[in-house]
């Protein structure tokens, strides 16, 4: 994408009434206004909130909306320039229980308060494979605890991904630390028991992993 692009879409984000960009220095203050309040001031309704964090365009949050107009979908992604189609095309379809958050996602418990979430999806992360990366990688366990601390008690994640590493590395963890595995396969389009939502809602880069023939993998569990 072009520079030129991306700066459009950046203005255009900035008039979008579902894009909330707070700066970093707000949210390490803890100053956020949005935190603990999202249902009553932001969506105004008392529906449960699912987080789609690392959104990419924003499909997985937008598509879940569609499917899921009694809930609340916030996507997270500091590329502001990629989740602005999603949130172009929520605007378009008039769905009012999506938003977007320009931020990063090691700042979620600045963002959100302690239980404020229902359920956490992620979708298709970078499995930061080397080691010295592993730091950034979605599932570990500094980040698991922050899941834990905005998740309600018995909030569920969602982890679906094409790198068998990361999925191997997560399920490793998990059983590690002891935490309820709800549902694990390694192709979830070869198991007809896998969950409906998983299967149909497929984002631009997933239609690419399923036309190299890469397997997609999923887990659902629960965070002690």
């Amino acid at each position: 994408m072009g520079s030129k692009n991306k700066l459009k879409r950046f203005k255009q984000n900035e008039s979008f009434e579902n894009v909330i960009q707070p700066s970093r220095d707000v949210l390490e203050k803890d100053e956020f206004s949005l935190k603990g309040k999202w249902r009553k001031d932001f969506f105004k309704n008392d529906n449960p909130i699912v987080l789609e964090l690392g959104c990419g365009k924003g499909e997985y949050s937008v598509g879940l909306a569609q499917n899921y107009p009694e809930r609340n979908f916030i996507g997270i992604d500091i590329k502001g320039a990629r989740f602005w189609r999603g949130a172009k095309t929520a605007l378009e379809d008039k769905l009012e229980n999506v938003a977007f958050v320009r931020a990063q996602i090691e700042l979620i418990d600045k963002i959100f308060a302690e239980n404020e979430v229902d359920e956490i999806w992620i979708t298709f992360p970078d499995p930061q494979i080397k080691y010295k990366r592993t730091k950034h990688r979605l599932t570990n366990a500094d980040f698991l605890k922050k899941y834990k601390y905005v998740l309600k008690e018995n909030g569920l994640v969602n982890l679906k991904t094409d790198s068998e590493f990361m999925h191997g590395y997560t399920l490793g963890l998990l059983h590690g630390q002891g935490q309820e595995i709800l549902y694990a396969h390694h192709d979830i389009y070869k198991n007809e028991y896998s969950p409906k939502e998983v299967r149909e809602i497929q984002t631009f880069y997933e239609k690419q992993y399923l036309e190299q023939g890469k397997p997609i993998t999923y887990i659902q569990f629960k965070i002690k």
